[in-house]
């Protein structure tokens, strides 16, 4: 075994210890505090059933979602800053989040949620995304050739023009919608429903699949797209291919879990800073952070101002933009 693998092995187990580790936490503190022995016991032996509904059908789900939105996001800012061999591009960049983020509100205001229960946020959200997709893409192809500073350039402006939309619908909406649409917007892990959670982690774990297929190409991308065209990359159709997987990832997790800024852009950048450039270990130890970095955020968020819950998004912007800039001013220091 070389010193290369050793190397990721060992991230890989650390990065796995750190997970468990902020899970056990997050299962064990809240309005109802457990130590180690007291968690054990609520778990395995069911005696007081209140208790043990806390830790499995409100706590253990939360975890669930953190691992699946959280470590997608992350992979979905991996396959980005390959693709756009741009540290700064995050999954929101394209304005998918916009797109998904003004369905939602139409449902809300439209009280969708009347005729499809549950799932009008979600259904409503994934539609939004996948029609700022579907513009998207026909806007910046040209002659088959996928433009990536027309993806990226068009992507801003939707932002905006969707940004504006949302703007303009809460200006007009009632009083209880418009605290809907500002909690949603800020993003939040509470969808507790069992079958909900299931699907969000099977598309992850998908996600985290599809990616390992792009490792060699996103290798080859960091030289140019002249030289992976040397190394026998067909660029165009992986191009076309992460676009399509970031995409339909994003405006998924964004449909979910309403827009948590941060983790796709700060995960990924630190993870290149302790184990490399490689996509072979960055994909995989991206997603492990990003899960592990969403379930503590979620857990401040739910004991900072306890009983009042704070929305994710605000958590994530606070702590994932303070190291942004530390990692950046050290990184300047040392210039």
């Amino acid at each position: 075994m070389n010193k290369k693998m050793f190397a990721w092995i060992v991230w890989a187990v650390v990065l796995i210890g750190i997970f468990f580790v902020a899970s056990a936490i997050s299962l064990s503190v809240g309005t109802v505090n457990f130590s180690p022995r007291e968690l054990i016991s609520v778990i395995t032996q069911q005696d007081d059933e209140t208790l043990h509904a806390i830790v499995t059908q409100m706590r253990l789900p939360r975890i669930l979602l953190g691992l699946a939105v959280g470590g997608g996001l992350s992979l979905v800012g991996v396959l980005l800053q390959g693709m756009f061999r741009n540290p700064l591009v995050e999954p929101y960049t394209l304005g998918i989040s916009g797109g998904a983020c003004l369905g939602v509100c139409l449902s809300i205001v439209l009280r969708a949620n009347r005729v499809f229960g549950f799932l009008a946020l979600p259904v409503a959200g994934f539609l939004g995304a996948g029609l700022v997709i579907w513009f998207l893409y026909n806007l910046s192809i040209r002659k088959g050739i996928l433009q990536i500073k027309g993806v990226l350039l068009s992507g801003v402006m939707i932002s905006y023009i969707t940004s504006s939309l949302i703007m303009l619908i809460m200006a007009v909406s009632h009083t209880e919608d418009l605290h809907g649409i500002v909690m949603w917007t800020m993003g939040s892990l509470a969808a507790t429903n069992w079958g909900l959670v299931k699907l969000v982690f099977f598309v992850s774990i998908l996600g985290l699949i599809l990616s390992h297929f792009f490792c060699i190409s996103l290798n080859a991308f960091s030289l140019g797209e002249e030289h992976a065209t040397h190394l026998g990359i067909n660029v165009e159709r992986t191009k076309k291919l992460i676009f399509l997987v970031t995409s339909l990832l994003t405006g998924f997790f964004v449909a979910i879990a309403g827009i948590i800024g941060f983790v796709g852009l700060v995960v990924p950048h630190f993870m290149r800073l302790l184990v490399g450039q490689d996509h072979r270990i960055l994909i995989i130890s991206s997603f492990l952070a990003g899960g592990a970095f969403l379930i503590f955020c979620d857990m401040c968020a739910r004991t900072v101002i306890a009983p009042l819950e704070l929305p994710v998004g605000v958590i994530t912007g606070i702590l994932g933009g303070s190291l942004f800039l530390y990692a950046l001013a050290r990184k300047y220091k040392e210039l």
